[in-house]
């Protein structure tokens, strides 16, 4: 038995990325109560904006943007911007739907950004940050032309960080030889961590820290008279000390 051609896997697994995405645009476009034109804007952007800044990117070494070069991208597109616009999805049934969508295109990109990287012959961390930025570029612009926030500024569940966990994963697979399972450990590892991030809950703290420097200090004395205390006290009458605060 043949392998498969790692070719047409890449090409397979962006153009899922593209639909999935496109599609999620689309449901924004409904929630935003736009026309068809607002429609396919957004899903174009969601689609294909990821992509285009990295190509952008990557164009001084010859790369023609994907989304221009391969004929099935924007149909795909636009198809789901279609989709979006006669189906309606913005009920609960469709939720947990468009929430799988999201993480699959997410892995799907982490992993074909990544390797087109790779394939140009740049570092590790050029490779890894182009990864992520297919992931979340197209996002971005859609919050943009939405007038929102961007999603991966925070207040969500995990995003940029999956994306940068799937990249790290197809990057390292790549350097040993397996395009194939690199592709499919990076979709499955992004599908995975983004279900249990958004079952959990999970997501980065907001708002920055405050590390003035009367705060550090006085931090340090505290921890100073703890452990002066349990050094003063007797043997066998030592009674556990819970950190305060807590």
């Amino acid at each position: 038995m043949q392998p498969i051609d790692p070719q047409i896997v890449f090409n397979t697994v962006d153009v899922t990325a593209v639909a999935a995405n496109g599609l999620i645009g689309a449901v924004l476009a409904r929630s935003l109560k736009f026309d068809i034109v607002g429609f396919a804007v957004l899903a174009i952007a969601t689609g294909l904006g990821g992509g285009l800044i990295r190509d952008v990117m990557l164009a001084g070494l010859g790369v023609v943007p994907a989304a221009l070069e391969n004929p099935l991208y924007l149909p795909c597109a636009i198809g789901a911007s279609v989709l979006g616009y006669i189906v309606n999805m913005s009920g609960k049934k469709f939720s947990k739907l468009l929430g799988f969508l999201d993480i699959l295109g997410l892995g799907c990109w982490a992993a074909t950004g990544t390797i087109k990287a790779i394939n140009y012959g740049l570092g590790p961390v050029a490779c890894v940050m182009l990864g992520v930025i297919t992931c979340v570029g197209g996002g971005v612009i859609r919050d943009v032309l939405a007038g929102r926030t961007p999603v991966i500024f925070g207040g969500n569940e995990l995003y940029a960080t999956v994306a940068l966990a799937g990249a790290l994963i197809a990057y390292f697979i790549m350097q040993l030889g397996y395009p194939n399972l690199s592709m499919t450990l990076a979709i499955v590892c992004c599908v995975l961590f983004g279900w249990i991030a958004s079952k959990k809950g999970w997501s980065l703290p907001r708002g920055g820290v405050d590390l003035k420097a009367g705060k550090i200090s006085n931090a340090f004395r505290k921890r100073g008279i703890r452990k002066a205390r349990l050094s003063e006290a007797p043997t066998g009458s030592i009674e556990a000390i819970r950190p305060e605060g807590n």
